[in-house]
């Protein structure tokens, strides 16, 4: 039950992660030390002004919406040969800086967000599950069907889509392709935020924790299909399971391992993914 609850948080963090990936075309590396930034904007929140963790995502994604159409218009765009390969470079050097920064400010001391909810549980068929867990699956939900509606129901999510199969049949059609990889950048940065809050309400961090975090995402996504929300949701959830199977069954310490087995023998007969596509794309 625990590793279906973890698995909708961890698709929230992974589905900004893929969406970036769709539309610019590029891996961010940086998406685990964001979403550990935004852990430590929830925590300067409770800690300084008291505000209730769920409320602070009012504050939070917004700033790390802004803070990503910045990002991306200073540093993304200007990446025009070698593209795929640069990006992995500038984003690297992005996260060492918002470590760099993190640590300056919040040391390198673990900590984890508190609230009612972070050590109350519930009673459920014989389980005690903690709120904190419910909430942030409720609240993965609410933000994975948001992002859905928007992908497949609005006119900015045709731009999207468009985006992410040819960009230049895209901007020859009418679409500012630009401003949409803006956009989608600064989502998925909104969506660390989210994601970063349940993820430090349930599990201590600091500013090192990213590459542990970096590495579950970047698998998340090669499992589901580069580019693939669903996919992203898929191996999220089949990663947790397969943990938590392996962690009751077997041992806890080959929890991960065997997942990363399987993910191995899995590309050896399927590399593109779950739910990706095995043709590149076109420009």
């Amino acid at each position: 039950m625990l590793g279906i609850l973890s698995g909708g948080v961890y698709a929230l963090m992974a589905s900004g992660l893929t969406l970036i990936f769709g539309v610019l075309d590029i891996i961010n590396i940086a998406q685990g030390i964001l979403v550990i930034l935004g852990a430590y904007l929830s925590y300067w929140l409770e800690q300084q002004f008291h505000v209730d963790l769920f409320v602070g995502l009012l504050f939070t994604m917004p700033i790390m919406f802004v803070v990503g159409v910045v990002t991306e218009w200073l540093f993304i765009r200007r990446l025009t040969w070698d593209r795929l390969t640069l990006s992995i470079l500038a984003t690297y050097g992005l996260a060492l800086v918002i470590e760099g920064t993190l640590i300056f400010f919040f040391g390198s001391t673990n900590v984890i967000l508190k609230a009612w909810y972070v050590d109350a549980s519930v009673n459920v068929g014989g389980f005690y599950l903690p709120y904190i867990y419910i909430f942030g699956f409720l609240l993965a939900v609410v933000l994975l069907t948001s992002l859905y509606l928007l992908v497949y129901r609005t006119t900015f999510g045709r731009c999207l889509r468009a985006s992410m199969q040819n960009r230049t049949a895209a901007s020859l059609i009418g679409v500012h392709v630009e401003r949409v990889q803006s956009i989608t950048f600064g989502i998925g940065m909104s969506l660390a935020a989210a994601g970063g809050m349940a993820y430090g309400a349930t599990s201590a961090f600091n500013a090192s924790s990213s590459y542990d975090l970096i590495s579950r995402l970047l698998v998340i996504i090669v499992l589901g299909g580069m580019g693939s929300l669903q996919g992203a949701l898929f191996a999220s959830l089949a990663m947790l399971i397969i943990g938590d199977i392996t962690a009751l069954v077997w041992s806890p310490v080959w929890s991960s391992t065997v997942f990363f087995i399987l993910l191995v023998v899995l590309l050896l007969f399927r590399p593109q993914g779950i739910f990706g596509r095995l043709e590149g794309r076109k420009q």
